[in-house]
This record gives C-alpha cells, sequence and structure tokens, in this order.
C-alpha cells in the first residue's frame, strides 16, 4: 500500500512541475491535499472523510463558489458535523466492507489469470539455460531451454529434482518457474 501512495504522490508532483522543477517542495502540500480529498475507488471514500467525520472544501469551491460554499450556515454547520462525527464508524465500517469487497475481486481476477502447473514422476520437462554460474550461455542465439528431462522425484509442490535420459541426477532442486512440459 505504501508503494501506491508514493506512486501516486510521485506523479502528481511530476504532473504540477512540468516547468517549475525547483519549486517541488512548494507543491508537496497541494499534492498531499489532492490525495487527501480525492475519492478512493477502493474505499469509496476520501480518506479526509474517513478521517474527520466530513468532506474537506477544496480550495477551487471558495474560488469559485459552489452549492456547499453559497449556502453555508455556521449554526447548522455545527450541527451536522456533531452528526457526521456520531455516523464515523459506520461510514469506516462500510469503507472496510467495500475494500474487502474489491479485494476479493482483485483475487479472483487474479485467481482467473493463473493456470496451475504440476508434474509428476516421469515426466518429460524442459529447464531454463544458464540458471547456474557453471552452466555456459552463448548469446541472445542461444537456446532458452535445455533438455529434455524426467522428473526424478517430487519432494513438495513446485519443487522438482530432475534427471537427464540417461539417467543422471541433475544436481539441486528445480523450481516449477523455471521449467516448462516438454511435448515430444
Amino acid at each position: 500500500m505504501v508503494e501506491s501512495v508514493n506512486k501516486a504522490i510521485l506523479e502528481g508532483t511530476k504532473s504540477r512541475l512540468e516547468q517549475h522543477k525547483s519549486r517541488w517542495a512548494d507543491e508537496l502540500n497541494n499534492v498531499f491535499w489532492a490525495y487527501r480529498t480525492t475519492s478512493r475507488s477502493a474505499i469509496g471514500e476520501t480518506l479526509c472523510h474517513l478521517a474527520f467525520g466530513t468532506k474537506a472544501v477544496i480550495p477551487i469551491e471558495i474560488g469559485v463558489p459552489s452549492f456547499r460554499v453559497t449556502h453555508f450556515d455556521d449554526g447548522r454547520n455545527g450541527k451536522l458535523l456533531w452528526e457526521n462525527l456520531d455516523l464515523l464508524a459506520e461510514v469506516r465500517g462500510e469503507a472496510r466492507f467495500r475494500t474487502l469487497v474489491y479485494k476479493q475481486k482483485l483475487d479472483n481476477f487474479y485467481n482467473k489469470q493463473v493456470h496451475p502447473r504440476t508434474f509428476k514422476v516421469g515426466d518429460l520437462v524442459l529447464k531454463k539455460a544458464g540458471l547456474t554460474r557453471f552452466e555456459t550461455h552463448f548469446g541472445k542465439l542461444a537456446s532458452n531451454w535445455e533438455g529434455p528431462y524426467t522428473v526424478a522425484k517430487v519432494p513438495h509442490l513446485g519443487a522438482y529434482f530432475l534427471q537427464d535420459m540417461e539417467g543422471k541426477r541433475i544436481p539441486r532442486v528445480w523450481n516449477i518457474n523455471n521449467m516448462k512440459k516438454f511435448y515430444s
């Protein structure tokens, strides 16, 4: 999550400082304000609303009067702020629920894209070339795969001991990410 926040801050800073790169420290507060007052798709709320129980008035609304600014009533506003604070736990709960639904959708999408692979003892496989320092790889024209090899033993899911076609054991355990099925 921290990486995504940093990415958003960096992109916001870059977009605001295309011509005046030396003013990045002055613009950082504006980028933070924009980040806090922008609604997040995963939670459906702004960070400011989740923290303080009210939606922030952005600076453009003060310069160009909006309905909220023109119809502002100080007495009514105080009463509504207290009501919003009472409802804050409910708003946070709904945001937490929306976040869980969002994460579930991401998991489902990812799981649809993943095609699990397993090999059995005796399967013919190819292994990636040049993975150990003892193997020689002859540049970009060399083959990316070596083999075929036979799966000799499966110590646990995703890890395999290999042997060549003469039955000689290949040293070390090989991960399934470095192997693919050989079709003869």
